[in-house]
């Protein structure tokens, strides 16, 4: 399971802003959680999110590789972030918050509420041509140009990209995404 290089160019970035039990990494619609894994692995502590039980679970039985001390750094929280009239992310804190290959535009204020002072969000997801190379197809679940840098216009951006780029472990095919990394004002 390959953790995003995105994440690892900016690992030295996200131990700097120290996160704890209290403020840890939210890895948003983790999925199989490989990038919070690799978090983990690397002494961050990670609160994996997602809807789906049995992807909770999967997290749960690697982590129960790892050495104990390690194990104590991540938590699992099961939660519908697309449930209608529900704010999942209000009252909450985190050092950063992560998103790959997700995209629920009624969360993009949340996220941006949720990150503390000093904190950074990583997000990559598919933009609106990656329709022509495959899933998703629907304009809800791909970004507009330039969506994710005018979203964080007003935050220090460390990373930003759009564009088409090969899929890693199969040259041959294609996907359309944007990438964003920053770091929200004090």
């Amino acid at each position: 399971m390959q953790y995003s290089p995105l994440i690892e160019k900016y690992l030295l970035s996200l131990k700097a802003i120290k996160p704890d039990i209290k403020s840890p990494v939210l890895d948003l619609a983790c999925g199989k959680g490989r990038n919070g894994l690799y978090l983990v692995g690397n002494d961050i502590n990670v609160s994996f999110a997602d809807v789906n039980g049995e992807s909770l679970e999967q997290i749960k039985q690697s982590l129960s590789d790892l050495d104990a001390d390690k194990q104590k750094l991540a938590q699992c929280w099961q939660v519908d972030f697309e449930q209608a009239n529900t704010a999942p992310l209000k009252d909450k804190s985190f050092s950063a918050i992560m998103v790959f290959r997700y995209l629920h535009r009624p969360l993009f204020e949340q996220i941006k509420i949720a990150i503390k002072p000093g904190g950074m969000i990583i997000y990559e997801t598919f933009i609106e041509q990656q329709a022509q190379f495959g899933r998703p197809k629907n304009p809800n679940f791909l970004l507009r140009t330039a969506e994710l840098v005018e979203l964080f216009s007003d935050w220090q951006i460390l990373h930003n990209f759009e564009g088409v780029v090969n899929v890693p472990l199969n040259s041959n095919a294609k996907q359309a995404i944007a990438q964003i990394v920053a770091v929200k004002p004090d």
